[in-house]
């Protein structure tokens, strides 16, 4: 008796539906995803702050670049503003995959609010700054100066935030015995923080190196965020897979003893 009443169980289940548990982790893999794609081309194509602008230029020679680059500007950067809750979306999956690992959950909420913090100065501020520099293009060209020299600062120099929440992310993953992440990952993470400590001499340089268009500075961390971004995404894909087939309902098509 109990036999058949497992088997009809089993035929049941089967032409269940299956579960979608894993279905909002996949959103949020593909808005981080999407935010990523969208925050490359509105700061490289349109806003042109990456590659950088050099810092060793007159107000005279800011304002012109303003005026030459206005359009660019106040498009990309006005979809950028729109968008911004973009960045709260990425910190939230890394955080959700954080809060699953053995290391607990203090660490991932440290993430979430380093990186919500350090998303005004590293990303909206700039944002802000050149905006308000392209609103009136009749402006005094050593206000213009101070926004051009506050935004790109405000992009490439906000530091302590961004170094908090890699360290802790590394300390996460090194401490997890789930292997939510891979333990590799750890060290690029911390690749991350050494490109802000070393980006720190960018407030002292107008021309070099080691000013904010600088060889070491900028083009370096760029060079090491992309690979952190770039391993970052299968990584995530791959946790995501894992907490959907976690998440999906087991059949039974034995009968019980």
């Amino acid at each position: 008796m109990t036999a058949v009443a497992t088997a009809e169980s089993a035929a049941s289940d089967d032409s269940a539906p299956k579960s979608r548990a894993g279905l909002d982790v996949w959103i949020a893999y593909f808005a981080f995803a999407g935010f990523y794609a969208l925050l490359s081309i509105g700061v490289v194509f349109f806003g042109r702050a990456t590659p950088p602008p050099r810092p060793d230029v007159t107000d005279v020679q800011v304002a012109q670049w303003f005026q030459d680059h206005r359009f660019g500007i106040q498009a990309g950067f006005a979809v950028l503003l729109v968008l911004a809750g973009g960045a709260a979306v990425s910190n939230g999956i890394i955080g959700y995959f954080m809060k699953r690992m053995s290391s607990g959950s203090l660490l991932a909420y440290a993430y979430i609010a380093a990186m919500g913090v350090g998303a005004i100065p590293g990303f909206t501020l700039l944002l802000v700054c050149w905006l308000t520099a392209t609103l009136r293009p009749d402006r005094d060209p050593s206000i213009q100066y101070l926004f051009y020299d506050l935004g790109m600062l405000s992009y490439n120099g906000s530091l302590g935030c961004f170094t908090a929440a890699y360290l802790v992310l590394a300390i996460a993953i090194l401490y997890d015995r789930r292997r939510v992440f891979p333990k590799w990952f750890a060290y690029v993470s911390v690749w991350q923080i050494l490109t802000e400590v070393v980006a720190t001499q960018m407030w002292n340089f107008h021309s070099g190196a080691f000013a904010w268009n600088g060889m070491i500075t900028f083009y370096i961390a760029v060079v090491i965020f992309g690979l952190w971004v770039a391993c970052l995404l299968p990584i995530l894909r791959a946790a995501a897979k894992a907490e959907n087939d976690r998440t999906a309902p087991l059949y039974r098509t034995e009968a019980s003893r």
